[in-house]
């Protein structure tokens, strides 16, 4: 079950491409699928926030956003607040377009980035701060990650890019069960900088259905050797999102 179509990852934000030449391939990949009778899948691409101009949004079915308050260099205190910012400037760019999150998340360890400090408290904070306040507001998001990657490089501006998972690279949980609880959660800051009067129906969603699909991609993910405990934690953050995007990214790049 595909329920949409990635057209690349952060080209933008490397400067691989701009706007204007991703928009075409998402046209193109979108005119492809028309061809075979799959012309109902949604196609997207997946970008740092502040790549999406009016260009992109007008290409995309749904805007699918990366963004990381981490990399921004903001204090765990903010970084709630600073996320959804991110999320309300895009939907109202966006209008009646649905505004996804492809990617967020905090490390658990690794080396400061200015105000940002990576920790297991830290990134359990961020999971519980945003995951509750995603699902409170029905954004739709993907959590960055499932596993630490021990083979990311340690080179960048910050050695934390092996340390963005739930589980450790051996599939155990680094968290206790539940690894979060959003009984009496209030977010940092309110919705008013959005005006809700411009909120979709659920129905024209383009990935309304998407759902029951973070679950079975997180068990397909979580294997069968893993313990039980591990099964768990991956459930157990699974079952808090509201829905998933299928990872169908196309190599067109």
């Amino acid at each position: 079950h595909v329920t949409a179509v990635i057209v690349g990852n952060e080209a933008i934000y490397r400067a691989e491409q701009n706007s204007a030449q991703i928009a075409a391939k998402v046209r193109s990949t979108r005119a492809a699928l028309a061809q075979h009778g799959l012309g109902s899948i949604p196609v997207t691409t997946s970008e740092t926030w502040p790549s999406y101009d009016q260009t992109l949004i007008d290409a995309v079915d749904f805007v699918n956003m990366h963004a990381f308050p981490f990399w921004e260099g903001i204090s765990i205190d903010s970084a709630q607040s600073k996320v959804f910012e991110h999320v309300y400037d895009l939907q109202r760019a966006a209008g009646n377009k649905t505004v996804a999150i492809g990617e967020t998340g905090w490390p658990d360890a690794g080396g400061n980035y200015d105000a940002a400090v990576p920790s297991a408290k830290n990134e359990q904070r961020y999971m519980k701060e945003f995951v509750c306040r995603a699902n409170l507001e029905k954004l739709r998001y993907v959590w960055f990650s499932a596993f630490d990657e021990a083979w990311k490089p340690t080179t960048n501006a910050s050695s934390v890019e092996a340390h963005w998972g739930i589980l450790r690279g051996d599939k155990s949980p680094k968290f206790p069960s539940p690894m979060y609880d959003c009984k009496g959660f209030v977010p940092s800051s309110s919705r008013n900088a959005k005006d809700d009067s411009s909120s979709e129906d659920a129905s024209e969603d383009p990935m309304s259905d998407s759902e029951d699909s973070l679950k079975h991609v997180s068990a397909s993910h979580a294997g069968d050797s893993e313990s039980s405990s591990a099964r768990h934690a991956a459930h157990a953050l699974c079952a808090s999102a509201v829905a998933v995007i299928a990872w169908a990214a196309i190599a067109v790049l």
